[in-house]
């Protein structure tokens, strides 16, 4: 599984994402369309940036009772993405059921990964708010068991936990890690976070990029910076 860097098209209409694309001359970043733009635009935006030549990953956090992803499961299979997820805390029922909806008739499918907590969410937060009494770590690392047990192929995770995620699940047990902030930037809303440097350092196999990159004077540089960072 070869490193990537992903970039989070988080923009509220076609126009402005395929403009910001379109500033990618001769490169085809992997992008991930979120919840944001696929609401705002359905499932055609997906057709069009597939038929652009880039890789996607559909980041809509599936979490409903198993027979409900299997079915929102396989209508998402027929958009020809790279990668879907749902939240691991729908259980592992419903993550087998994900993966059965997902899994097209000649067997091929996207990858599948589950959501551990947000990068968003504190220990503090997730113990008073959500009254998980476990360590974080710990129960980082509980979803991803789950989801490795469900026949998923890896989870998202924040950075600080992709290492202990790949101990418990194995090397090939996919981390993707949102949270990437430079090492000169702003944090923004997210509390786990690190460097694309210190990720790689860390192991794990995809960063997703958003603002560091789409607020960026020049995005295509800060894209490169990521990629040198990261990936090289």
């Amino acid at each position: 599984m070869g490193k990537d860097v992903i970039i989070a098209c988080d923009f509220a209409s076609k126009e402005e994402t395929l403009a910001f694309l379109d500033r990618f001359s001769g490169k085809k970043p992997f992008v991930k369309i979120g919840m944001e733009l696929f609401y705002a635009e359905g499932p055609d935006i997906v057709r069009q940036i597939k038929q652009r030549g880039h890789k996607i990953f559909l980041d809509l956090k599936l979490h409903d009772i198993p027979n409900t992803v299997r079915k929102a499961m396989a209508s998402l299979s027929r958009l020809d993405v790279d990668m879907v997820n749902v939240h691991a805390a729908g259980t592992i029922a419903m993550m087998q059921a994900a993966l059965e909806g997902l899994t097209r008739p000649d067997g091929t499918r996207p990858l599948l990964i589950a959501v551990t907590q947000l990068t968003s969410t504190s220990e503090e937060r997730m113990q008073k708010e959500l009254l998980i009494s476990a360590p974080l770590n710990e129960t980082v690392i509980q979803y991803a068991k789950n989801a490795k047990a469900a026949g998923l192929d890896g989870v998202v995770c924040s950075p600080l936990e992709a290492g202990i995620v790949k101990f418990a699940c194995g090397k090939e047990f996919c981390t993707v890690t949102p949270g990437i902030r430079f090492a000169d930037g702003e944090a923004g809303d997210q509390v786990r976070i690190t460097s694309p440097q210190k990720a790689k350092e860390i192991g794990t196999d995809y960063i997703v990029v958003g603002r560091p990159i789409t607020a960026a004077a020049d995005p295509v540089a800060a894209y490169q910076r990521c990629l040198d960072e990261f990936v090289d």
